[in-house]
């Protein structure tokens, strides 16, 4: 397994979680550091998924609750009995389709995750509810890039939130679409909000081992997420998960 690094100047997600639980993990901060490009692996569907994605050199795990389409959804019982087991200094995500704060803040409660990724549009009182009763918990908005209209969108919701997350779902349809698409967007339009912004912000959309190293040159994200591109049949794997990996360092 390869570990490369790539050097660039961000504000970075803290490097340490409490040992008593998995949601005591310190929000992100704006201390503005030099990282790697880090890796968040979704659709996590079993501990032993959630194992090889850690072993490969994940620093993020992304389990999907209900959501009106796409692939990956898994009972809260069982995102619940995967996050207490997930080592400290892993950030543990919970994407959630709920817009209003008591149900997010319930889902939370259950799952345990430290950090929410909101992936439908949310009201800025709904993010300051949910930052006063979830203080420890951070906060991840998709924004799905369907135009250029996402850089207004980023550079408005970016104050409330502690990151962003750009991905090619498309919320506007009959039945949405928040994520899992497959689709690679306009990395041009990312390029452009990870530039203006101070927050990390995370690419999705279609990443795969065939494309990461140049999704990273072209748009110098804090981290990569991906989902379908390292699985075969619906399940995580491992040859796809490190060549993944092998191409991340290349960068």
């Amino acid at each position: 397994m390869s570990s490369g690094v790539v050097v660039i100047h961000l504000r970075c997600w803290p490097a340490e979680k409490s040992e008593q639980t998995n949601t005591e993990s310190a929000p992100l901060t704006e201390q503005e550091i030099s990282v790697s490009t880090r890796v968040k692996i979704c659709c996590i569907r079993s501990f032993e998924e959630a194992e090889m994605a850690i072993r490969y050199g994940a620093s993020a795990l992304g389990f999907v609750s209900a959501m009106p389409s796409g692939p990956g959804p898994i009972s809260e019982d069982l995102i619940a009995e995967i996050i207490p087991r997930v080592p400290p200094g892993i950030l543990t995500f919970l994407l959630t389709s709920k817009q209003d704060a008591p149900s997010i803040i319930d889902q939370q409660r259950r799952t345990r995750a430290n950090t929410l990724q909101l992936v439908d549009a949310v009201s800025f009182e709904t993010y300051r509810e949910l930052k006063k009763v979830l203080p420890g918990v951070s906060i991840v908005q998709v924004i799905h890039v369907t135009g250029s209209d996402a850089i207004d969108a980023a550079q408005s919701i970016a104050p409330f939130v502690d990151a962003l997350l750009l991905d090619s779902g498309n919320p506007n349809l009959p039945i949405k679409q928040l994520g899992g698409t497959g689709r690679v967007h306009d990395w041009t339009i990312s390029k452009t909000i990870c530039a203006q912004l101070a927050k990390p912000v995370y690419l999705a959309g279609g990443l795969s081992p065939e494309n990461v190293a140049e999704a990273i040159r072209l748009v110098r994200p804090f981290g990569v997420d991906l989902c379908s591109g390292i699985r075969t049949n619906g399940a995580l794997d491992e040859e796809k998960l490190s060549r993944f990996f092998d191409q991340v360092a290349t960068v």
